[in-house]
């Protein structure tokens, strides 16, 4: 009867059934596309979520519902985030003490100094896989909660390889797409920058260590130097807080550092990566073509810059099983609005900024 209700204003409509999601879309009729408070009483009757586009026809409307919601296995996701916070404070305290050796499980005194790189490197990827899960939620996409990746931090010095969620249902359309494809990196960057602020103000000087052109940082480990690189927003942030020359970031500036790197990575437009559902939201199958231009540049820059352009390049062959193109979506007839084209334009202006060509120097 709800539908019913709805489908008498439209001019014509069609239904589309996602699993337990029900999509209702629709050419709003002219005297109704305000919409009527006819309408309007009954899209307070659907019980779902809505809402408008434009196109050359008029206002269409789009009606989203789901019968059920999937039963999430908490425990799975908050046991995989306490053993990240394991592992990254234990990453943390090799960060803060430039530990020589394999350090498996600092004493507790030293797990504390630890907390000033995992809390907010967590926080910064907490408020990247949220972006992308409430964003899913909001439009009723089955989405996952986040899966956070824990990793011996002897190996990476991090202790952690990020985290994810899962889209297990299609998206219908590039709005949908564009919305949760770019609430991830905006999110996450709002947490760090001023992470990546604060830890630069507690970061001292690195008088007599050489920096490499990209890299004028470093974290102390194993009585040497690790470098780390530059990016464009880096070196701003760096300016705005006074900081010259040669630094050695503390533990909190590295866990910034990586949220601007986590940014750049993720905002490659390859296939199911977030820049690949930017990209395919705002410029159709060009996104192909725009992948394939960027893949085939990771060879090069591996080669003379950092060999972990070679690593990204064959992850994101496996994110897209095998392929650049993004996958195809429901509707994708109606290109974005004027408003997610600017958002847009951001988030490419965010990758080019945040982008590092040499990450870590050898």
């Amino acid at each position: 009867m709800t539908e019913l209700a709805v489908t008498q204003y439209f001019t014509y409509w069609r239904c589309v059934e996602l699993g337990s999601r029900e999509i209702l879309e629709g050419l709003v009729a002219r005297e109704h596309a305000v919409p009527s408070p006819a309408l309007a009483a009954s899209l307070a009757e659907w019980g779902g979520f809505h809402y408008w586009q434009t196109s050359p026809e008029g206002r269409w409307l789009v009606l989203v519902r789901e019968s059920t919601r999937a039963r999430e296995r908490w425990w799975v996701h908050a046991a995989l985030l306490l053993l990240t916070l394991l592992t990254t404070t234990v990453g943390g305290v090799l960060l803060a003490h430039g530990a020589d050796g394999i350090v498996f499980l600092p004493p507790l005194s030293q797990l504390r100094s630890g907390l000033g790189f995992s809390l907010p490197l967590l926080a910064i990827l907490l408020a990247h896989e949220s972006g992308h899960f409430f964003t899913a939620r909001r439009y009723r996409v089955n989405a996952s909660p986040p899966y956070f990746l824990p990793f011996p931090p002897q190996w990476n010095l991090l202790g952690t390889m990020g985290a994810f969620i899962r889209l297990r249902s299609p998206v219908f359309d590039r709005r949908t797409l564009f919305d949760i494809g770019v609430a991830g990196p905006l999110a996450g960057m709002i947490v760090a920058l001023p992470v990546l602020l604060a830890g630069l103000v507690m970061s001292p000087s690195g008088a007599g260590v050489s920096g490499v052109p990209l890299a004028h940082q470093f974290v102390a480990f194993g009585g040497g130097a690790v470098l780390l690189g530059d990016s464009l927003l880096f070196s701003l942030c760096r300016a705005l807080v006074g900081r010259h020359g040669m630094i050695v970031l503390s533990p909190t500036a590295v866990a910034g550092w990586v949220g601007l790197l986590v940014t750049s990575l993720n905002l490659l437009p390859l296939a199911q990566l977030d820049g690949g559902h930017i990209a395919f939201a705002m410029f159709g199958r060009a996104q192909l073509w725009i992948a394939r231009v960027f893949w085939l540049l990771l060879v090069p820059l591996g080669y003379f810059w950092w060999r972990g352009w070679w690593i990204w390049a064959i992850l994101g062959l496996i994110v897209g099983r095998g392929r650049l193109r993004h996958p195809p979506i429901i509707a994708p007839e109606r290109p974005l609005d004027a408003t997610r084209m600017v958002v847009g334009c951001i988030a490419i202006v965010l990758f080019i900024v945040t982008f590092m060509p040499l990450p870590i120097p050898s």
